[in-house]
């Protein structure tokens, strides 16, 4: 479970504290840095809209003097460009402990207000356990269903902590049906605990179609002579349509 950055400073030293402290002031800067660069590049482009209109509606009058009108440059955002705090994320675990990186991490995203190129960025270059930690964190960060490409990634390995990471809140609210079944039934092949599916009562309540993968996979263990997992009965019981 994620702790908040209060149970962090109750279980951190001093030390880890205060490397904490200046992650979370250089991404809180990153999120200020591209609000305003946000801001800059609409007054350009309103003022870009106004001498155009000016224009058209006089094409032969003078304009008064103006500078230039210009874009701001500011590449924070960029698919390319890392912000100081990402490079923070990667070291979590070393400053304030292997048992709090995931919260440690998750802190630094929501403080940052991580935009999809940061967070694919960091899914993409990171550690099993830095993509964990993105996974836990995507529906707490404003991306929409822009991440559904990392959800869909962790669900096509066999490494447990990802799946159990990717089948959260975000796959909830996200995942189609189709995909949705596929990743129940991957916890279900992975050894990963339905519990760890988020919502899967309400998703499942009257699901036919996954009543009938279910059943066709407890089939197929049973036919190959293996056990069937334990939490397929407790899924497939939730597909029965509310009385």
């Amino acid at each position: 479970m994620l702790k908040s950055r209060e149970e962090l400073d109750a279980d951190l030293d001093t030390a880890a504290r205060a490397w904490l402290d200046e992650a979370l002031t250089e991404a809180a800067h990153d999120a200020a840095a591209r609000d305003a660069a946000r801001t800059d590049a609409a007054r350009a482009e309103a003022a870009q809209a106004a001498r155009t209109d000016a224009v058209r509606a006089a094409p032969h009058a003078p304009l008064a003097e103006a500078g230039p009108v210009t874009t701001p440059s500011a590449a924070t955002g960029s698919p390319h460009t890392s912000a100081p705090w990402e490079l923070r994320y990667a070291a979590a675990g070393r400053h304030c402990g292997q048992a709090h990186a995931d919260s440690v991490r998750s802190l630094l995203l929501i403080e940052a207000r991580a935009p999809l190129p940061s967070v694919t960025r960091l899914y993409e270059q990171g550690t099993a356990a830095e993509r964990r930690a993105v996974l836990l964190t995507l529906d707490r960060l404003d991306l929409g269903d822009t991440a559904l490409p990392l959800v869909e990634d962790a669900l096509r390995t066999n490494d447990t902590r990802l799946v159990a990471a990717a089948v959260g809140p975000y796959a909830a609210a996200h995942l189609d049906p189709h995909a949705w079944r596929h990743a129940v039934l991957k916890c279900l092949f992975t050894g990963v605990p339905v519990g760890s599916v988020a919502r899967l009562g309400e998703r499942a309540r009257g699901d036919g179609e996954l009543a009938r993968m279910l059943r066709d996979f407890a089939a197929e263990r049973t036919a190959a002579g293996r056990d069937v997992p334990a939490g397929l009965d407790t899924a497939l019981a939730l597909t029965e349509p509310a009385r």
